[in-house]
């Protein structure tokens, strides 16, 4: 435990905890006090950091709106609005993102399926660049403004650095920017398969995606 002001590891446990059962601590070299989530990103929020975890969770799992989730906790006793939870949501889902990219480096098989579909995100409509490996684990996705020959660059090196691995295989659909960018980002050794009836296990796992609505509140 350091402190969240001076980082000095000089710090004491207090007797006393939080109203909500959080431990209490006192840098010895500031004299600053605070608490097990101080430098947190839910610090001085109302509600315990499990229980905020589990609404973002099911948030992002299943198609919930705002108001379904304010609604089902409201019947365990958790009173809070759907802005609540909309703010919850923006504060822990890109630390929930970057984590789950750490998670998977090195861990994506050498054969990659790779397919972009038209989403509507809050109004506008993207291009959700995705790919997975042969046995279906996500290895990357990006949303992008265009499908081009950037946004595949760009993709293939976002999949590069997540991952930390470079494909033996690619299969993609007839884009023409792929070949090209497929070379430029991880090199002509990669071979590159155009083949719609292999896309297809891609092509399913898009649906749980596209049938969710994404403004739904």
């Amino acid at each position: 435990m350091h402190c969240p002001k001076c980082r000095s590891p000089a710090v004491r446990e207090r007797p006393e905890r939080t109203t909500q059962g959080y431990r209490r601590f006192r840098c010895l070299d500031c004299t600053k006090q605070f608490n097990e989530r101080s430098a947190g990103r839910l610090n001085r929020t109302q509600y315990p950091s499990d229980v905020i975890a589990l609404v973002v969770l099911w948030r992002l799992r299943y198609k919930l709106s705002l108001r379904d989730l304010a609604e089902m906790f409201l019947i365990r006793c958790f009173v809070f609005t759907y802005e609540a939870v909309r703010d919850w949501e923006a504060k822990l889902t890109p630390a929930l993102a970057e984590e789950l990219r750490r998670s998977r480096k090195g861990k994506v098989g050498r054969s990659w399926y790779i397919d972009e579909t038209y989403i509507r995100v809050h109004g506008d409509w993207k291009y959700l660049y995705r790919a997975i490996d042969r046995d279906g684990a996500l290895v990357d996705v990006m949303l992008s403004e265009n499908r081009d020959l950037a946004a595949a660059r760009r993709f293939f090196r976002s999949a590069k650095a997540a991952t930390g691995a470079i494909p033996e295989r690619i299969t993609t659909d007839g884009h023409d920017a792929y070949p090209r960018a497929i070379r430029t980002e991880l090199g002509s050794r990669v071979r590159h398969r155009t083949n719609n009836y292999l896309n297809n296990r891609l092509e399913q796992d898009h649906r749980g995606i596209k049938c969710r609505s994404l403004d739904t509140i």
